[in-house]
């Protein structure tokens, strides 16, 4: 028996586009047009100690399969996760953690010097030079890789703006 299909949005682009901004607008937008869902935002799975594996992702795996569980078992019938997909391993997760995934990856873009000033107004201290440094890496990992089916600016616009366009381009309700 086929299990049924799940729209999955995975919001992806590089430190500092604004992932988890959108992925909070995206959720009320849908929760607005009453669309039943559940967001995810990865990184915040995986926030333990000791790391299991690179950027701890065994312990993220494990809450994402838990956490969308719970959501489809509670009524969603669409899932959005916010969390960079650098290669096809990042998808495969996604798959093995909901099973019969339609999986949708949105980029979202901005300009580095745009990405540089958000993340020196949220990061302080030792991370602050790990993740400029990591924004323009990830711009040419996601550049190379190309898992995206569309890019969707998040420059200086709206956020409202930003969610609407990308949950147009996948083509869900809002």
């Amino acid at each position: 028996m086929a299990l049924p299909a799940i729209p999955l949005l995975a919001i992806s682009g590089s430190v500092g586009v604004g992932k988890t901004s959108v992925l909070i607008e995206i959720n009320d937008v849908l929760e607005k047009a009453s669309v039943p869902h559940g967001c995810v935002e990865r990184d915040a799975l995986g926030y333990s100690w000791p790391p299991r594996g690179r950027f701890n992702a065994r312990i993220i795996e494990q809450n994402l399969a838990c956490v969308t569980t719970n959501f489809l078992k509670a009524g969603a019938t669409r899932l959005v996760i916010a969390g960079v997909i650098e290669s096809d391993t990042d998808l495969a997760l996604y798959r093995r953690c909901v099973p019969g995934a339609e999986i949708t990856v949105c980029r979202l873009s901005a300009d580095a010097p745009l990405r540089q000033e958000r993340l020196r107004a949220r990061e302080r201290g030792a991370g602050l030079q790990w993740h400029l440094d990591r924004t323009l890496e990830l711009d040419r990992i996601l550049d190379a890789a190309r898992l995206e089916h569309f890019v969707v600016d998040n420059g200086n616009r709206p956020l409202r703006d930003v969610a609407v366009e990308v949950l147009t381009r996948a083509g869900w309700p809002h």
